[in-house]
């Protein structure tokens, strides 16, 4: 595994330090943003730092009463930054912004817009929140035309209330149905966190939830306990179970499944979407 203090990684974070820009790797503390920062990629995080929920698992900063406002330079600041660092697939995510009329869902579009105009052939993932729901949210990223369009339903039905308090479960996967009735030809991508108390037949029937509500692209990973003030892990999971939850996935029909410990949703996200024919 490439060190965080690599070359190529110094570069990733000399050129993210210029332009005064957010990435996920850092923000949530993942485990593999050496690796990637080695490989000349990483994960942009749009829309601030500050989210205006409180996830039981998630370590990016929560202020629920005021987030800064969206930054209206950062679409240009983000596609310099990738060409910069020479990517040919780009994902963007974001903090939940509950504050915003439409949750964000303008700055998303203006982002995939400004790197499909600053970079030939690039690719570009978004990886959303939910926009409570939003329909007309929904609209304006599918009108921005993203490769792979992602949202992640993180945990099982029966865990999902504690771990996610503000977010439902039937609304995500809502969104990700309505996602791919709305554009059919891109992607519909979700991603699973274990080891936290879930069963067998709690996976087996969240698969079977996505896969109904047009999900074709999968991750699952391992979840690890960012600090001692975040939701403990109950189990590590072995690594025979996340190959059969990948055979398990495939024989429901998913096109492109990425199932591992160290598996996040975008953990060589160009490579999974290429199982999509993209």
């Amino acid at each position: 595994m490439p060190t965080m203090g690599s070359k190529s990684a110094g570069e990733v974070r000399r050129i993210l330090s210029a332009m005064k820009l957010n990435t996920v790797c850092n923000e949530a503390r993942c485990p593999n943003r050496g690796h990637c920062y080695d490989r000349g990629t990483a994960t942009f995080l749009i829309l601030g730092s500050v989210c205006t929920r409180n996830c039981a698992y998630c370590a990016i900063e929560k202020n629920v009463a005021s987030p800064p406002p969206p930054d209206s330079d950062e679409p240009r600041r983000i596609a310099e930054a990738s060409a910069a660092m020479n990517l040919k697939y780009v994902v963007l995510t974001s903090v939940t912004r509950d504050d915003l009329p439409d949750g964000g869902a303008k700055h998303f579009a203006e982002t995939v817009t400004a790197l499909k105009n600053r970079i030939e052939k690039v690719k570009v993932e978004v990886l959303t929140p939910d926009f409570n729901g939003s329909r007309s949210s929904l609209k304006t990223i599918a009108a921005s035309r993203p490769d792979v369009f992602n949202h992640n339903l993180e945990t099982v039905r029966r865990l999902f209330p504690a771990l996610r308090p503000v977010a439902s479960y039937s609304q995500s996967l809502a969104v990700l149905k309505e996602f791919s009735q709305l554009a059919p030809d891109i992607p519909t991508k979700s991603g699973l966190m274990v080891g936290l108390g879930e069963n067998a037949g709690d996976m087996e029937r969240s698969l079977e939830d996505l896969r109904n509500n047009g999900v074709s692209l999968l991750t699952i990973g391992q979840y690890l306990q960012p600090t001692s003030l975040h939701m403990p892990v109950v189990r590590y999971v072995e690594p025979i179970e996340f190959e059969n939850w990948e055979i398990m996935a495939l024989k429901m029909g998913f096109a492109g499944v990425a199932s591992g410990p160290l598996v996040r949703s975008s953990f060589h996200a160009e490579v999974l979407s290429e199982a999509n024919g993209h």
